[in-house]
């Protein structure tokens, strides 16, 4: 997979939301900058993000309307990025090449679905039951694929599709 022309991309991805935020009449601003280096920037050993390509691209979002960005799990600032990635015409596998937050809500979000897997995997032992987790996105289903990753007494599926596709948590010792 190319690097991406950074300054190229940036230079697109300015004009692009700049006029998609001005017409939505939503007050932001952003710094577009290069992602992080290394294929696990950022991530210590052991973090849900080690086996996580790094994006090439962030974009970070401040303003009055951040809030709105914010609301309800980050809807906003998700299609965003996912509008973004079709714009500047990756892949769906290659979108995670780019990144945007917003008050460090990706970081705190990567916590929350580790907290929530390690506690449904401690559910998932003491009962002896699979326990299925709300639908996710790609990405935050991969966080806790990874944080299970090292838990030898669960295992971890992905079952449905599209926007139903959610991970479910199995004793290790059930059958697949």
């Amino acid at each position: 997979m190319p690097v991406l022309d950074f300054e190229k991309s940036k230079t697109q991805l300015q004009e692009f939301l700049s006029g998609l935020l001005k017409l939505a009449r939503i007050n932001l601003r952003f710094e577009i900058r290069p992602g992080p280096t290394g294929s696990s920037a950022g991530s210590s050993p052991g973090n849900a993000n080690d086996e996580v390509r790094a994006p090439e691209l962030t974009a970070d979002f401040s303003g009055p309307d951040t809030d709105i960005l914010l609301a309800k799990g980050g809807e906003l600032l998700e299609a965003l990025e996912e509008v973004s990635g079709r714009f500047l015409r990756l892949p769906t596998e290659e979108r995670g090449r780019i990144s945007f937050d917003s008050r460090d809500f990706k970081m705190l979000r990567i916590e929350e679905l580790k907290l929530v897997a390690q506690t449904a995997a401690e559910m998932v032992v003491k009962s002896g039951a699979p326990f299925a987790l709300s639908p996710m996105n790609s990405r935050d289903r991969r966080v806790v694929h990874l944080a299970l990753k090292g838990n030898t007494a669960v295992r971890t599926e992905s079952e449905g599709g599209g926007p139903y596709r959610k991970v479910v948590i199995f004793p290790a010792a059930m059958k697949p």
